[in-house]
């Protein structure tokens, strides 16, 4: 598995380099978990180990909140990480990087993984429950299934 700060500060970086503007802290958190749900569906295991919290506003990693904060995302992976995982890396910019957090913080809430992370929180509470690896699994089920049946219809490539 590959640093939760490493994975930060590669799409952090990139994000710069190809929007030339810093991400905003929401926009992070969403693309970090969009990519463990990607790195699911394409390698069937989670690219970094970290837990993600159901926060009101969508997955939240307490861990790239601290580092975004303090501007100590700079520890990149190596470029054979980044080769490794470059189609995940890919997907997420390619269909996620473009949209404003706010559209990235309601598509997380219809993720299986963030609702039940929400089970028993007020709308308005931030919360403190973990979101199971098992349940972004079955995300990321649903995805590739979506995916299928649009490549079946040729929808998609």
């Amino acid at each position: 598995m590959v640093s939760v700060l490493q994975v930060a500060s590669y799409i952090a970086n990139r994000y710069k380099s190809e929007f030339n503007e810093k991400i905003d802290e929401m926009k992070l958190h969403k693309l970090m978990y969009f990519t463990q749900r990607e790195a699911i569906i394409q390698t069937d295991a989670p690219l970094f180990e970290a837990s993600f919290y159901g926060w009101k506003y969508g997955p939240v990693l307490l861990e790239i909140r601290d580092g975004y904060k303090n501007d100590t995302l700079h520890v990149l992976p190596s470029e054979e990480i980044v080769k490794k995982y470059q189609e995940v890396f890919d997907k997420v910019f390619s269909q996620y990087a473009v949209k404003d957090s706010w559209s990235l913080s309601r598509l997380s809430h219809g993720e299986l993984s963030w609702q039940n992370s929400r089970i028993g929180l007020q709308p308005s509470e931030n919360g403190n429950v973990k979101m199971k690896v098992e349940d972004i699994r079955q995300d990321a089920e649903r995805i590739k299934m979506r995916r299928y049946l649009l490549k079946e219809m040729s929808l998609i490539n």
